[in-house]
Order: C-alpha cells, then structure tokens, then sequence
C-alpha cells in the first residue's frame, strides 16, 4: 500500500509517497481502509525530529483518520456494533498517512450521522484533545468563559463550537481579521494578538474578572500573561509548545488566584486514558455533530501524493480549520 514514513528530519521537502506492507491486525485492533487523514501539529512536530514515535507504533505519520472498515480482531467485542464495511473514524497512535491502518477499537467510533466522510477525518484528535483538556481535566461548566489561543485552528475552531454548546462563553486569540471573522460567526469572541494586548482585552471582555479556563498551545510565552488575565480560581491548560517550553511563573499570583496549571499530551497517554477520552467524546461530543451543533471546518484537502504540499501549506499557518490528506 501508499504510506508516509518518518524516515529523516526537516521540513516538508523529506516527505514522501512509499510503498510498505499493509499493517497486521491485531487481536483489539480494527483494519480500516482509510478514505482520509488529518495533519495535527505533532506531525510537524515528528517531522522536525521532536516528536518521536512511540516504541510500539509504526513509523508511518498521522494520526487521526476516517474511513471503512475491512476487518476486526478476534478480541474486538460483538457488542461494539461495527460490521465489515461501516464507516468509521478513528484515533490511531501513528499510520494515518496511509491507504490502510489499524485503530484499537476502543478508539474507533461511528462517523456522526450528517458528517461528510473526509471531513470527518478531521475530527477524532481534535475532539479528543479539547473534551479531555476543557472538559474533563479543566472541567469547565456552563456559565464559564473559555480563552482559546489559536482560534482559528482546528483545535480552536473544534474547541469553540463544543464549549458554545455547553453553555460557555468563549474568547479566542487570532492572527488575522479573516480569522476574527470565522471565530465569530462560530460564536466567539476574536481577540488580535498582533494588534490588541489579549490580557487587558479578555479582562475588559468580563468586567473585570478574568476568564475560567484558557486552552493554549503557545506554551512558555504565554504562562505569565495567561496568568494575569485567569480569573480566581481559573484553570490553564497548556497542550502546545509554539511559543517555547521554558517560561517564568509568578507562583505568587498563581496561589492568589487558587489556579490550576496543567499540563497534557494525548499521544503518550496509556490506552486505558485514551479508550475512557473516546468513550466521553462519544457521549458527549457525537450528539453535538449530529446535531448539526458542531460541524467539523476543513480548510483544504490534498491527495496523499501532494503531502509536501500540505505540510507547506499547514507550517504557512494560513489555513483556517483544519487540513486533510485524501486517499
């Protein structure tokens, strides 16, 4: 089969289309024939040579996919419901890049009715990383303001769509007036990071107060600022590194303020936290989709032949949503 393997470090030019054996099923594991893959910033990441490939996982990028299924391990319960031939996506610890993969199955769920088949590709990592970091780490609740930082990414367009749903306010940070404009026709609040001090805005945003939760992928830049502008008893959620990994922290403020600093990652989670994540965005995240309360933004697809292409395009950061490779 065609796949994408991590072979050698640097930018998008080291990528390229190679064909490897198709994946083993494993006894848990579904086989999926894959219709599309999402790029996430860990790709970038495992490209660069900063993000290694976990011991027991292919070398094949991606890892999030949708597709159909071609076969399902012999420990893979009847009661899971799925059949030879379903559509399904799937949260996969690497090998998305690919025409074939195998998920275990509790990271296989339905594709949501109404939801486009490659569309839906970019859906199980984005989901995953904003139900488990707002929602179940930060628990964050109905009346709350959520700060996102990258709003128009898929993370923060996923994000702000789910917590509008719940019953949040959000506020999110953006590069652009055309990403001002998205963020808020998906009900938030734009904030310019180029133009606008995003601490003094966000605290003019609550009168004063602060905001409850900030999901941020910036990282060391941002740990003093996220600070002064969390309300008391707010929670940070730090899942990105854009802007470094060594920061200061007034941990003065921070007891002040009763914060809670915290820190994931989803990739290097053991499999019993990634099967609970999946089960929770099933529950609560699914409903959302068939709703038509979230809908999943793509900003471009490109055939799996035009990978390059893709990562360029992905490290311009012009893109609004989120970004596909097609098989």
């Amino acid at each position: 089969m065609r796949a994408v393997r991590d072979l050698r470090s640097g930018g998008p030019e080291v990528l390229e289309v190679t064909e490897v054996a198709e994946p083993e099923l494993t006894p848990g594991g579904v086989l999926i024939e894959v219709t599309a893959a999402g790029l996430n910033r860990a790709d970038v990441l495992q490209r660069q040579g900063h993000y290694p490939v976990p011991e027991d996982a292919t070398d094949v990028f991606g890892l999030e996919v949708s597709g159909t299924v071609l076969e399902l391990g012999q420990e893979v319960p009847e009661t899971l419901g799925f059949a030879v031939g379903d559509r399904v996506v799937a949260l996969v610890d690497s090998g998305g890049y690919a025409e074939r993969a195998v998920a275990p199955w509790e990271q296989v769920l339905p594709l949501p009715d109404g939801v486009d088949p490659v569309a839906a590709a970019g859906l199980p990592e984005v989901a995953a990383t904003v139900f488990s970091n707002v929602f179940m780490a930060a628990v964050a609740r109905e009346g709350e303001t959520l700060l996102v930082h990258g709003g128009a990414g898929g993370i923060g367009t996923h994000a702000i769509q789910v917590a509008r749903a719940l019953g949040m306010r959000v506020l999110a940070t953006v590069g652009s007036a055309e990403k001002a404009r998205v963020v808020e026709e998906l009900g938030a609040t734009a904030i310019s990071y180029r133009d606008e001090d995003f601490v003094v805005r966000a605290r003019e945003l609550t009168d004063g107060r602060g905001v409850d939760v900030i999901l941020d992928v910036v990282g060391a830049k941002y740990l003093e600022p996220n600070l002064r502008a969390l309300a008391a008893n707010g929670r940070i959620v730090v899942i990105g590194m854009q802007g470094g990994a060594k920061g200061e922290l007034d941990v003065g403020l921070l007891l002040q303020k009763r914060a809670a600093l915290i820190g994931t990652t989803l990739r290097a989670r053991p499999a019993t936290e990634k099967a609970a994540i999946m089960a929770a965005v099933r529950e609560h995240v699914w409903p959302l989709l068939a709703s038509g309360a979230v809908r999943p933004l793509v900003s471009r697809t490109f055939p799996l032949d035009q990978v390059r292409e893709a990562h360029e395009y992905f490290d311009s950061g012009s893109h609004v949503g989120k970004v596909l490779l097609s098989m």
